[in-house]
């Protein structure tokens, strides 16, 4: 079996400030100095990046939750690739179930950010996921299916080996639901062979799919023992030092 590094990366959503940001670096600093094994990520506000990547020890990436796909321009309130590597963010959520619910995110712009972040060096953690709805419906697999190869259109089988996927069930962001570990890695398995429909099986074999949706240390153990699933995305569990120090602690 292909060996994928695991990748557990925080997504603080709208929280902390500066001061916050950095008394979360100072406390998980000492703690993870010396975990190996594992790919260590905070995505943060934009206004936190440049304080986060001065504060947070260099073995924890800093990522960010959304970029344009423009190189510049009049798109007020927007930010460019060019603007997140320069600060030293390595990796960029896309296409979160927030931005596509909240701000009119479609998968043709999630694919135009997708190809923009590969372009400048930075790394896509891609989100895909159905509602509850969709899911009752019996349309988990086509609707991650649809969202994957949108996402992954116009990327060379190179860049998409490189990406990170987030299966992200939206009817358990948030709130305190969460899929199956056996489930997520169902869903994780068919996302890896819709991958190797598009390119091939070394490429499937290489992309690092994580699980998202109410993850916290007490159950990050049940997902990380499932063959296909590379990591987490989290949340909330990711916001205090203590659990996001017992996530990383959680994989084994």
């Amino acid at each position: 079996m292909q060996h994928r590094k695991p990748i557990i990366a925080g997504n603080w959503k709208m929280h902390k400030t500066a001061a916050e940001a950095k008394e979360f670096a100072a406390s998980v600093n000492q703690e993870l100095k010396n975990k190996t094994g594992v790919e260590m990520v905070v995505c943060a506000p934009f206004t936190v990046l440049a304080v986060l990547r001065e504060s947070l020890s260099d073995s924890i990436a800093v990522g960010a939750q959304n970029v344009h796909f423009a190189e510049e321009g009049a798109y007020t309130g927007e930010i460019a690739p060019r603007m997140l590597t320069e600060l030293g963010v390595r990796y960029v959520i896309i296409g979160h179930s927030e931005r596509r619910a909240y701000f009119n995110e479609t998968d043709e712009t999630v694919n135009r950010k997708v190809v923009a972040s590969l372009v400048h060096g930075l790394t896509p953690i891609v989100c895909v996921g159905e509602d509850l709805t969709q899911r009752e419906a019996g349309d988990t697999f086509a609707i991650v299916e649809g969202q994957t190869r949108a996402a992954l259109t116009g990327a060379t089988k190179e860049q998409a080996a490189s990406l990170v996927i987030a299966y992200e069930p939206i009817w358990a962001i948030g709130t305190g639901k969460s899929s199956t570990a056996e489930d997520a890695n169902e869903v994780i398995r068919h996302i890896r062979q819709v991958v190797a429909d598009l390119y091939d099986q070394a490429t499937a074999g290489q992309i690092r799919i994580q699980y998202g949706g109410s993850v916290k240390p007490e159950n990050i153990g049940d997902f990380m023992e499932q063959p296909d699933i590379d990591g987490a995305l989290v949340g909330g569990g990711s916001l205090q030092p203590a659990s996001y120090i017992g996530l990383i602690h959680g994989v084994k």
